[in-house]
């Protein structure tokens, strides 16, 4: 895992002062918040924030293709002051929609690392989200496994599973992969695995890990934290898929592409071009980043966190240690064409 230092602990603590200060003169002002993300993983932390500021949060949640267009249409007229969406290829459509404006806050580009937000200030990564491969216990060890590259071999052919190409987050995973390997050996990878696939690809992530307990497939790759809803889950059902499957993560071994660590994404959030409340704004955003807040996703939604040292759930600890690919995040919306196109060719529906 990542260190933390005393640097980390000092900004975080400057994070909480600022927000203070900010909002102490601006306690009776408002913030207006266009969420992709679902009103349970975000509205807790927006009342805790209400009741920390005195600032009212007016929230809007919706499918985040859907708030786009509403930004776009809305234009000037638009009440949004935020715009909160998951996978930084979202992001990156989004800027280049137009309806983001950069934003300098220094003591966010303090403590979020360089590659998990918009070099311009466009948007800032707020929980870290992995993609790494999930397996059978039963059926495979982590001997077996290394490398996402390794799933298109033909030891896998009729043992996988996958989401359907329309999945931003299997477009952001092609779209790291271009990065890593260039276009041609991406491509030859997405053939080789759509070859080894063991059903048509279909529903979410949690339909793969269903599958895969029910002895569908033996590997598949999905987000690290519907598998710790999961572990987590009242349900008896949800805990028998959980104990079933184990998580592995590639790619940790070897020089260069070879060795690049696990895919990881992020939620993040942008200020909207025109957001007429950018103090509140900023506010809202800085608590976002906040030890706090950074704990509770880490705790209730099992994402890890943006900030260096802050406490992960016992399910994200029980995944083990990992290497993160440290590709620069903004490499994702500007591959994700392409990424799409490659997808296409090489049959993955």
């Amino acid at each position: 895992m990542r260190s933390f230092n005393l640097f980390n602990s000092l900004v975080v603590t400057a994070i909480t002062a600022s927000i203070l200060a900010v909002t102490s003169a601006q306690a009776s002002g408002v913030v207006n918040v266009y969420s992709a993300r679902k009103e349970a993983l975000i509205k807790p932390l927006l009342d805790q924030f209400s009741d920390t500021t005195g600032i009212k949060v007016n929230l809007i949640t919706g499918k985040a293709d859907a708030l786009l267009k509403r930004l776009q249409v809305e234009g000037s007229a638009t009440p949004a002051d935020l715009f909160i969406t998951v996978d930084a290829g979202r992001l990156h459509r989004a800027k280049e929609a137009g309806v983001l404006k950069p934003v300098s806050m220094p003591l966010l580009e303090e403590t979020i690392p360089k590659e998990l937000r918009d070099d311009a200030g466009y948007w800032y990564g707020l929980t870290l989200r992995a993609r790494p491969i999930i397996y059978a216990k039963d059926r495979v060890t982590p001997s077996d496994l290394s490398t996402y590259e390794a799933l298109a071999e033909a030891q896998w052919s009729g043992r996988l599973c996958l989401r359907s190409s329309q999945s931003v987050y299997n477009q952001s995973l092609v779209a790291a992969t271009i990065d890593a390997l260039g276009a041609s050996k991406t491509q030859s990878w997405m053939e080789g695995m759509v070859k080894n696939l063991s059903k048509a690809p279909s529903g979410g992530d949690t339909d793969q890990l269903k599958a895969l307990a029910a002895g569908v497939c033996d590997v598949t790759i999905v987000n690290t934290y519907y598998l710790g809803r999961m572990i987590n889950s009242s349900k008896q059902a949800d805990q028998n898929v959980a104990s079933k499957v184990a998580v592995f993560w590639p790619n940790q071994t070897g020089s260069g592409a070879l060795g690049r660590g696990a895919h990881f994404n992020v939620s993040g959030a942008g200020f909207t071009k025109y957001g007429k409340h950018p103090k509140q704004a900023q506010a809202l955003l800085e608590y976002l980043a906040s030890e706090s807040a950074q704990a509770w996703y880490a705790e209730i939604n099992n994402e890890y966190p943006v900030v260096e040292g802050v406490e992960i759930s016992s399910a994200l600890k029980s995944f083990g240690a990992y290497k993160m690919d440290s590709i620069d995040l903004e490499i994702l919306g500007q591959n994700n064409r392409q990424a799409v196109q490659l997808m296409d060719r090489a049959g993955w529906r």
